[in-house]
């Protein structure tokens, strides 16, 4: 009986959030270099590892969960997941997909009068639509030749267009280099499946097989696969048919008008979309969230295309969030131009007043995004004035401690980025019950998201702006000197990001633990 007593004890505390901490933080030494290299064991989970411990630059939450918080148990949080669809029926995911308790499944009837009819999972504001337009394409279709953005926005066209048939061509290249010398080494070897390590042991090797030894080792240094290359291609395919297609219009199978925000009536409840390939960002992002937390509701609310979003989506997913219980909301997706950014200002400040915090990927273009330099959306940010203080622009950090950290891609600003999180080579779930490598701030936004749930979870009287500025103090230093994303110069962590630091679970949890 007294067991029983203390154990409830214990629950009560943890649910009030007055768990406490005597741990010290992490401390590290950033002028010292992690690992050159990572091993095959850690590739899968590095983001999850330690940096004295296991000298990857990791956010630190295996040691957080086996030091402080084995066999304790926090709350359930409710992390909205605006995204391309997530396949709920994953077997990571299915178990913590969020059920709308106030809804009747499949009885067409809005039981919660929340203005969405069978919304169990979340929302689809997308309908059976997939493909879309860049925003500068649906731009120019209304903008006059004689407008000076007419110009803006057809250079944008001709250099998607000139990228695209130039990697569609790499892409066809490498494969048939690939083909080419895969078939020396397999008939040198008289096998059909062979290593690396094999093809370098050949005794007698022709020009012809050591040409091939190179570029197998090219192959593998940059992570390429024929899968790879083909879903390469075929996304540059889909960016000259769809994206930059001034006669496609994706938007005409949903129905609404996305030029009038009280036009609501639009969408269906299959959160995975019109199929499940479409859902693999989605699900990879909330994949990650999982792999961090699994105390976790997803909420999934299908706004992002391949293609740009239209702000009407992300702002009415933004509210539909806020409205139905979401504490944290994660927004992997972003876009050069927003021709309705109110709306989704007004989106923003109105998840604020609901205590929700929003968790946002900076960008993939290898750019400063401080105010005034390259624009990218959603923001925080209007003028180089803050408009609330509930989102936390995320960049992507690579494995090495080095000056290799910032991953080549990742957007950075020491105002407009608020810190880093890993986001190269992230191994999350895909649809169909498979897993798979991927890189992007889309990543490093989900693995701050998993973070702050954990923060939520255990301390529920936090608000937002105090996870928020728990998560920037608490993070681990950078390494002392960094490549600049844009230029490859040495710079200095704050150059990057507001805090100059990397999320860390452990660190964040012994400052929430001390947060009033």
């Amino acid at each position: 009986m007294q067991n029983i007593y203390i154990l409830l004890l214990l629950i009560f505390f943890i649910k009030c959030g007055t768990l406490k901490f005597s741990s010290d933080p992490i401390v590290i030494n950033n002028q010292n270099k992690g690992k050159e290299k990572i091993d095959e064991s850690e590739k899968k989970n590095w983001f999850l590892l330690d940096l004295n411990k296991d000298s990857i630059p990791g956010m630190s939450v295996n040691k957080a969960k086996e030091e402080l918080l084995k066999n304790k148990k926090g709350s359930s949080v409710i992390v909205a997941v605006i995204d391309s669809g997530v396949d709920i029926e994953h077997s990571l995911i299915s178990e913590s997909t969020w059920f709308n308790k106030k809804e009747i499944p499949n009885n067409n009837i809005d039981d919660d009068k929340n203005g969405y009819v069978d919304d169990i999972n979340g929302w689809n504001f997308l309908g059976k639509s997939d493909k879309e337009n860049m925003e500068y394409v649906r731009l120019i279709k209304n903008t006059s030749k004689n407008d000076s953005l007419y110009n803006i926005y057809k250079t944008e066209i001709e250099e998607v267009k000139n990228t695209s048939n130039q990697r569609i061509e790499r892409g066809k290249d490498l494969i048939k280099k690939y083909t080419k010398y895969d078939s020396i080494i397999r008939s040198v070897l008289n096998k059909d499946s062979y290593s690396l390590d094999d093809a370098e042991k050949i005794n007698f090797k022709t020009l012809d097989v050591l040409d091939a030894i190179d570029f197998l080792k090219f192959f593998k240094k940059n992570s390429l696969s024929i899968e790879r290359l083909e879903g390469a291609i075929k996304y540059y395919n889909n960016r000259l048919k769809y994206h930059i297609n001034l006669d496609f219009d994706g938007r005409s199978i949903v129905g609404d008008d996305p030029n009038d925000i009280n036009d609501t009536n639009y969408g269906n409840p299959n959160v995975i979309g019109p199929d499940k390939d479409s859902a693999d960002h989605g699900t990879h992002v909330s994949g990650i969230i999982l792999s961090i937390y699994d105390n976790v509701k997803i909420m999934t609310l299908r706004a992002v295309p391949d293609g740009d979003e239209y702000d009407k989506d992300v702002a009415l997913a933004i509210r539909y969030a806020a409205n139905n219980g979401a504490k944290i909301i994660n927004t992997s997706f972003g876009k050069s131009y927003s021709p309705q950014s109110d709306w989704v200002y007004d989106a923003i400040k109105y998840a604020a007043k609901k205590d929700v915090l929003i968790i946002n990927a900076s960008g993939n273009d290898s750019e400063n995004i401080n105010p005034g330099l390259n624009k990218t959306f959603p923001n925080d940010e209007i003028n180089g004035k803050e408009i609330a203080n509930n989102m936390i622009n995320v960049g992507a950090s690579t494995y090495m401690y080095s000056e290799d950290l910032p991953a080549y891609f990742t957007n950075f600003g020491s105002i407009n980025v608020d810190l880093f999180a890993p986001g190269y080579q992230i191994y999350s779930s895909v649809p169909n019950n498979k897993y798979d490598f991927n890189s992007g701030t889309s990543m490093a936004a989900p693995s701050v998201a998993g973070v702050a749930a954990i923060i939520r979870s255990f301390y529920p009287k936090l608000k937002a702006p105090a996870i928020k500025k728990i998560l920037l103090d608490s993070g681990i230093p950078m390494y002392n000197s960094l490549n600049n994303p844009d230029s490859q110069e040495l710079v200095s962590p704050e150059n990057l990001s507001k805090s100059g630091k990397i999320v860390n679970l452990y660190n964040a949890l012994i400052l929430a633990s001390k947060t009033k």
